[in-house]
């Protein structure tokens, strides 16, 4: 059985590289039949809203939309509670699919048995 991966991403559009590293890992753990959970934390908190992922470039790279998509549909992406309430973001405003929790239910995830767990 495969490793679950738990990733959590930290960067949005202020450190764009790093952010999409973390998205196209994710997909590609999910096109590859892993289980992923996704974690949005700090500025790609916003990209759990409808639209922001479509404002996102970078060069060369798959958009982040169509990563999101992937994620959403085999994986699990959650947005933290803390970072959403910062935000002013709530429940209903959020991609269909998306959740939000916080950090008891990351380090559940994280610590679980063979997990594989990054942070971007």
């Amino acid at each position: 059985m495969a490793r679950p991966l738990v990733i959590k991403v930290t960067a949005g559009a202020d450190a764009p590289e790093r952010c999409n590293q973390a998205f196209t890992i994710a997909a590609a753990a999910v096109a590859s039949g892993l289980p992923v959970s996704l974690w949005l934390t700090g500025e790609s908190s916003w990209f759990a809203l409808p639209g922001r992922a479509a404002e996102f470039r970078l060069p060369h790279a798959t958009p982040l939309e169509d990563l999101i998509a992937v994620i959403l549909s085999a994986g699990r992406v959650t947005l933290c509670t803390q970072c959403a309430a910062r935000r002013e973001i709530g429940p209903d405003d959020v991609l269909p699919g998306i959740r939000i929790a916080g950090a008891p239910t990351f380090v559940e995830e994280a610590t679980a048995e063979n997990v594989q767990a990054l942070i971007y």
